[in-house]
């Protein structure tokens, strides 16, 4: 470690002594001056403002008393003391064309009834008296009154000078000189004022009479609020800030000490009036600029002695911050010799933190490797997921495919002596075949891959087919003829059968299911009479695998997924779904929020059912109950079937005579039903053949993919009746 010298003297010590020696005479100057100068020009400005205010007052009475006088001789002349009003009429109309700011003269008599207007032909129905107030305080007074300004029946803004005249039979009147307020602009536009000014001359209820800026615009107009308590503050006259009408911050000066009660209003802008003040920070500026030079002369004399020791810091605080070595140099400056041993402890300091920092980044490397592969994991079982819902969607369709079609086939044969049986496994297997659905819908859902095939629909019509298909006692329907909405279809049945399940499994003997609207809306409402939900089930009651407690026996069934596909459904629709209910065995209300639409142009009518029987079919599936069962039901509805269980007998089958009809499995053992779909396409060329997908593989990719691979019709397992119906249906 260098030694210390002997003598060190603090930097803060010499920087406060250079600083004082040249700064603080000339800022007790600059202080001083600035006072002064800032008193003086404000009590100048203040005083100028309002001697040009009082000049203004009294040349605005100066004028209203011209008009007066006018008013006055015209009350002396013959016309008006005979009552002649013809006469008097055309003798004020010429005293009007000798004032070129009058709009007219108006005589009224005691009662304020209009006798005449110069502005109308003598006799014409007058309009009401404009300003009312004015002419009252004439009658009440006996005064001339300036009146306030406001616009007549033609639009055009004007005040009224009022006097009360008597005629020779010493009947009291009132003649009134409607003027317009250009009278009063030009006596502004004669002062000598700063372009920045604003003058105002206002009436006795301070409004806007004229104006030096924005006449045209704010004639008439109101003062400020800021104005206004000015006003209250000062008395009749007085100077302060105020905001003008077009929000400018103004040094104000008024007067209201006129004969007639009107105000006289100047403004400059504050900052103008702050001017002075720029001024004298010049003279403070000066003196600074004096000071600083000086300092900067005696900071030379100090340059060299700490330009040496600077570097030597700069140097040494460059090779802190690349890894190298320090060279410190001792320094008289005691803040110096501080640094130097601070620069020696950063060094210390830095050697440790690069250790704990290798040591760091290798953890937080072990941490994203580790990070990364929970990432690929958390992938790999997503996917795994999806694909285990796909083929168990597929497997659990599988054998109940055939099971459907052998009821079918019990049904078409309607042996009464299995009638209740079939009954019971119908509704099973019903029952099995939703909590399938419902499985792989919830899967949709949180994959986002639940897509609606929307457009115009009449949701009455959706409601009254689902509620006639609904089963069990005690369903009511109230729906209007048509209530129009955009979505799909065949996903707001599945809305409305989820409600009407919930309702049936959880003991409602009494459904009431309303669908109405509004302006923009459509509302449907399922209630019934069950269980009812207490306040913490219906906070979850939309949330998957949410169900209302139980006994072991689960007699209601069911995987709590209904509810949850229904919020989502409506949600994609841009609706919302909510739920109500008293409490346990008070019932519950579920009711679905959906948005209007206007209902679509009228289409041409379906065409007529035609036969279905007579067609050939090849039924290919690799399940061989599922085959023959199809195979059967397909001959009790007249057709000719031809069964394959793999993609080489079906091409076989083909060969030797091409059906009209292909249903297809899409797992074959062999070749998948896409491909032999291609191969089935390519063996017709131009012949007709209606390829069928039929698979246990449901998903909305499954199904796109069977129409990219040119199948004419996609069926999940297990198929209906009428979807082999349909699917059978002659070829056009």
């Amino acid at each position: 470690m260098p030694p210390r010298p002997r003598l060190q003297f603090s930097l803060r010590y010499l920087l406060i002594m250079l600083t004082a020696i040249g700064l603080l005479p000339l800022a007790i100057l600059g202080a001083w001056s600035i006072h002064t100068a800032g008193q003086y020009r404000e009590r100048e400005q203040e005083r100028w403002m309002l001697d040009l205010a009082r000049a203004l007052s009294s040349a605005t009475d100066a004028e209203l008393d011209n008009a007066v006088s006018m008013l006055v001789t015209l009350g002396t002349t013959p016309a008006f003391q005979q009552n002649d009003l013809r006469a008097f009429h055309q003798v004020a109309r010429t005293a009007v064309q000798t004032q070129p700011d009058w709009l007219g003269i108006i005589l009224t008599d005691a009662g304020g009834r209009v006798l005449l207007r110069t502005m109308d032909a003598y006799g014409a129905p007058p309009p009401p008296p404009v300003d009312p107030a004015s002419l009252r305080q004439v009658l009440s007074t006996r005064q001339p009154v300036a009146g306030h300004i406001t616009r007549g029946p033609g639009g055009r803004p004007a005040f009224p000078v009022r006097i009360p005249v008597r005629d020779a039979r010493d009947k009291v009147y009132v003649l009134s000189a409607v003027i317009a307020p250009d009278r009063m602009l030009r006596l502004i536009e004669r002062q000598k004022v700063p372009f920045d000014a604003v003058i105002a001359v206002r009436d006795g209820a301070r409004s806007v009479v004229a104006r030096s800026k924005n006449q045209a615009g704010l004639v008439g107009a109101p003062p400020s609020p800021s104005l206004l308590a000015l006003m209250r503050a000062a008395g009749p006259e007085g100077f302060g800030t105020a905001i003008t009408t077009e929000g400018k911050e103004t040094a104000t000066a008024y007067t209201t000490l006129s004969r007639y009660g009107w105000a006289i209003v100047v403004g400059r802008p504050a900052a103008q009036l702050h001017g002075a003040a720029l001024e004298r920070m010049g003279v403070f500026g000066a003196g600074i600029v004096l000071s600083l030079l000086g300092c900067m002369g005696l900071a030379s004399l100090l340059a060299n002695r700490l330009l040496t020791t600077v570097r030597a810091l700069q140097q040494n605080a460059a090779a802190l911050g690349s890894g190298a070595p320090l060279a410190l140099a001792p320094s008289p400056i005691t803040e110096i010799d501080m640094i130097s041993h601070a620069l020696e402890l950063a060094e210390g300091q830095r050697t440790a933190q690069e250790r704990e920092r290798a040591q760091l980044l290798d953890s937080l490397n072990r941490a994203l490797a580790s990070h990364q592969a929970a990432l690929a994991e958390a992938r790999q079982a997503g996917r795994a997921k999806d694909e285990f819902l796909a083929v168990l969607g597929h497997e659990l369709r599988n054998p109940l495919s055939p099971i459907v079609t052998s009821l079918d086939l019990l049904d078409f044969r309607d042996e009464p002596t299995s009638r209740k049986e079939r009954a019971v496994m119908r509704r099973q297997v019903s029952h099995l075949r939703r909590l399938v659905d419902d499985l792989l819908d919830v899967s949709r859902i949180t994959s986002g891959k639940l897509q609606l095939d929307a457009r115009p629909i009449n949701l009455a019509e959706v409601v009254r087919h689902a509620v006639a298909a609904a089963p069990g006692p005690g369903l009511r329907l109230t729906a209007p003829v048509a209530v129009w909405v955009h979505g799909d279809d065949s996903r707001l049945t599945q809305v409305l059968n989820n409600l009407l399940s919930n309702a049936a499994r959880f003991g409602s003997s009494a459904t009431q299911v309303t669908l109405g609207a509004d302006e923009t809306h459509a509302r449907l409402l399922v209630s019934d009479n069950g269980i009812g939900m207490s306040e913490e089930l219906m906070t979850r009651v939309f949330e998957p695998f949410q169900q209302a407690p139980q006994s072991l026996a689960r007699r209601t069934g069911g995987l709590g997924l209904g509810l949850a596909i229904v919020r989502k459904i409506v949600e994609l629709h841009g609706g919302q779904v909510t739920a109500r209910s008293d409490g346990a065995g008070a019932g519950s209300q579920f009711e679905v929020v959906l948005p209007l639409c206007a209902a679509p142009s009228a289409t041409a009518p379906a065409a007529a059912a035609v036969d279905t029987s007579g067609l050939q079919i090849l039924l290919v599936d690799d399940n061989v109950d599922a085959a023959i069962a199809g195979a059967a039901l397909l001959e009790l509805l007249g057709h000719e079937v031809r069964v394959a269980h793999s993609a080489a007998d079906a091409l076989l089958a083909a060969r030797q005579r091409l059906p009209q009809v292909a249903i297809l499995d899409i797992g074959l053992p062999d070749l998948d039903g896409y491909a032999l779909a291609a191969a089935m396409r390519e063996l017709a060329g131009a012949a007709p053949l209606r390829l069928v997908a039929l698979t246990g593989y449901g998903q909305k990719d499954d199904v796109a993919r069977a129409y990219a691979a040119r199948f004419d019709m996609h069926l999940t397992k297990p198929a209906s009746l009428p979807d082999l119906q349909r699917a059978t249906a002659p070829l056009q």
